[in-house]
């Protein structure tokens, strides 16, 4: 008896020794192999500009262990980049840099996959629409717009970067909408990106433009533009902080082109804690700081199961002001 009571009881220390062995192992994983970078668009774009800022500061201050590439698989509205991302399912040393498109895109069916097909790892910044018109404009003010649009919105024309659906064209359709207006009547005008959209509002050819905050700075600076608003949560900062949010001008509406990481679909506790760790570490390093501020990016950091969240409740709210736009596929 006291034989098998002795067994028993070292029985049950092996087990406990070999779980928790098997807890530590599982707390400890990280990359064994080279860190990938998607990034859904082309070079030089915002998502690409912040994924090789995080891929600079992960390896100059040694966060990872591994050599860290970005890689550029544009095409798609980014479907290309997240169907290569999950061809590496529960893989944890592939990582993607994206923003709203990921859900904007699956709304109006232009993309098969929404936040609910990839592994949520985290907010990294938000980077908030500015309504920016020609220092000659007749349109002094954000109210000056307003009358424009209630009065007829089909006579205002309007540049947004990248697509139709984007977080651009739903900051002015929610204006439109505040004003009295109809966003749908908008004469909205798709650019390639940012810069091309603010060149053809430089030379008279579109009379506001929508697009992320930091495009208009360096042509505030230049007296080139006047920037009607920020459809920000509060003021920016820098050469920004004079213009006002929309809601304090009577229009409640605020709209960001946050950035995220996803991981792959199958992720295990494990590797997203790994990436939770990381990413936490990164966004406290005075670099990521110092970019945030000379881009006017917003630090709205939220951790893997923040970010889900957050996501869940932008996908709503983007897809009832694009039912309005009557953009939502059936």
């Amino acid at each position: 008896m006291m034989k098998s009571g002795f067994f028993a009881v070292g029985m049950s220390l092996s087990i406990i020794l070999v779980s928790h062995g098997a807890q530590a192992a599982t707390a400890e994983w990280k990359p064994d192999r080279p860190i990938e970078i998607i990034v859904g668009t082309g070079v030089g774009g915002g998502q690409d500009k912040s994924a090789r800022t995080v891929q600079r500061i992960l390896q100059e201050k040694k966060l990872v262990e591994q050599t860290v590439t970005v890689v550029n698989k544009p095409g798609g509205g980014g479907a290309v980049g997240y169907t290569y991302l999950n061809q590496h399912a529960g893989e944890g040393n592939i990582i993607y840099v994206g923003n709203p498109t990921l859900l904007t895109n699956h709304i109006i069916g232009r993309s098969p996959v929404n936040y609910t097909h990839v592994t949520p790892l985290a907010i990294l910044l938000s980077e908030s629409v500015a309504v920016s018109v020609r220092s000659e404009s007749p349109l002094k003010s954000l109210k000056d717009l307003l009358a424009r649009l209630k009065q007829d919105s089909a006579q205002v024309s309007v540049a947004v970067g990248s697509s139709l659906g984007s977080t651009n064209h739903i900051a002015m359709a929610m204006i439109a909408k505040a004003a009295g207006g109809d966003g749908r009547k908008l004469r909205t005008v798709v650019f390639q990106g940012g810069g091309e959209a603010i060149t053809a509002l430089l030379g008279g050819h579109i009379e506001v433009n929508s697009s992320a905050a930091n495009n208009v700075v360096p042509h505030k600076e230049s007296g080139k533009l006047r920037v009607l608003a920020v459809a920000a949560p509060k003021r920016l900062g820098g050469i920004l902080a004079d213009v006002p949010t929309l809601k304090e001008q009577g229009v409640n509406a605020q709209v960001t082109n946050w950035r995220m990481v996803a991981g792959p679909k199958g992720m295990t506790p494990a590797q997203i804690a790994y990436w939770d760790r990381v990413i936490g570490k990164l966004v406290q390093t005075p670099e990521w700081k110092k970019d945030l501020a000379e881009n006017v990016f917003e630090d709205s950091y939220r951790n893997s199961a923040a970010t889900e969240r957050y996501m869940q409740a932008d996908y709503e709210q983007f897809r009832a002001a694009l039912a309005e736009l009557g953009m939502v596929k059936k």
